[in-house]
């Protein structure tokens, strides 16, 4: 179901939150929500604007398009369009676990608001360890790809 910000405010049920650009959705991203749904309670995805998308690369799906690509996997229960901040959709949603792939833990863990906000609210961050790809690389990989066979 494709939340809006009225209905965020009414999400009154424990879910996972998983959070990201998803852009392009690829076999990582299915990964990560399957490993979420694991937990045993309904998955919220909150899908990141294009204004933080563009800011790692150039957006190839709109955010209005992405959700509604996310929408129809079967392990998203929830997915929301944010436009505001990661640390406000934790503090008005208040997920029991927040999942995010074993690459964050990697870097050192989620940043340093989002960690606070869910110490803040007793919000279990838990980094999954789902086989992992990513947008940026398979953008980066295609561009360099297509360069090669231009010369």
């Amino acid at each position: 179901m494709i939340m809006t910000d009225h209905a965020l405010g009414d999400l009154n049920v424990p879910v996972v939150m998983v959070d990201g650009s998803f852009d392009p959705i690829h076999d990582g991203h299915i990964r990560y929500f399957s490993a979420a749904a694991a937990f045993g309670l309904p998955v919220f995805c909150n899908v990141a604007p294009d204004s933080y998308t563009s800011s790692k690369h150039p957006v190839l799906l709109p955010q209005e398009k992405r959700i509604l690509v996310l929408d129809a996997i079967t392990y998203l229960d929830f997915v929301y369009p944010c436009n505001t901040s990661t640390v406000d959709v934790l503090k008005r949603v208040q997920p029991r676990i927040y999942a995010k792939g074993g690459d964050w833990h990697e870097r050192g863990g989620v940043p340093r608001a989002e960690r606070e906000i869910c110490d803040e609210l007793g919000i279990e961050i838990r980094y999954l360890n789902e086989p992992r790809n990513s947008s940026t690389n398979i953008i980066e990989n295609f561009l360099h790809s297509n360069r090669r066979s231009q010369s």
